[in-house]
């Protein structure tokens, strides 16, 4: 028998699989759709997605006990380094047809694929442009509640900054995914988390974790902090 239970963030799920695993998942905001691989589950009349920690560095950072969870109904999220829209998808259940997603990705076949998703969830506005050139969106962007990157470049810490100082609000929440492997190869990976969180610290803002995603990511870590 499929069981549902309420996560300790809003908005979240644990369903409980006749074969006793337990799997993390949002409400599905397209019944009836999938955007990649996840399982659409029926309980109660309400269709609820898998959210695959393999496949998403903010599920697999909730996984591994993430403690701040800004995400709620409503909330504007700029998210740079979309990809397919994987995770966006997952974010767009959780904040709502009342919430907005600027979905940000530089590949010209990632974003058809967020043009397709967006088709049918309107809280997604996908974004052809280069995250390291935020001038390039202004005229599309407002000021965010959340912004999130997940973009694997050597000077991402640079580029979150950037984006930060020109659309995150006072206040708001950043996430970045660091990939030590993208950063520099030479380096213990632990080495460079170090460096990253220092380096963010230089630029004035706050952080409030550091989770190590190695159970689902190897080599990365989640930096979640405040402007």
């Amino acid at each position: 028998m499929l069981e549902l239970k309420n996560h300790e963030h809003n908005d979240l799920f644990w369903i409980t699989l006749r074969d006793g695993n337990v799997r993390l998942a949002t409400l599905n905001a397209d019944p009836g759709y999938q955007v990649y691989t996840e399982r659409l589950i029926k309980i109660d009349e309400k269709e609820y997605r898998t959210f695959d920690p393999f496949k998403s560095k903010l599920a697999a950072a909730i996984r591994s006990n993430m403690k701040t969870y800004p995400f709620s109904k409503g909330c504007s999220v700029l998210y740079l380094g979309a990809a397919s829209g994987t995770t966006v998808s997952h974010v767009s259940d959780m904040i709502g047809e009342n919430g907005v997603i600027y979905a940000l990705e530089f590949s010209s076949r990632s974003v058809s694929d967020l043009i397709n998703i967006a088709e049918r969830r309107k809280n997604i506005i996908p974004i052809h442009a280069d995250a390291r050139f935020p001038e390039g969106y202004s005229f599309t962007v407002p000021m965010v509640d959340i912004l999130y990157e997940d973009v694997a470049q050597p000077t991402q810490a640079e580029i979150l900054n950037a984006n930060i100082k020109a659309f995150l609000k006072k206040g708001g929440y950043f996430f970045i995914a660091v990939k030590a492997r993208s950063i520099d190869v030479t380096k213990e990976p632990k080495l460079i988390y170090k460096e990253v969180e220092e380096q963010l610290k230089s630029f004035g803002l706050t952080i409030l974790e550091t989770i190590d995603l190695e159970s689902f990511e190897k080599d990365h870590v989640m930096i979640i902090g405040q402007k």
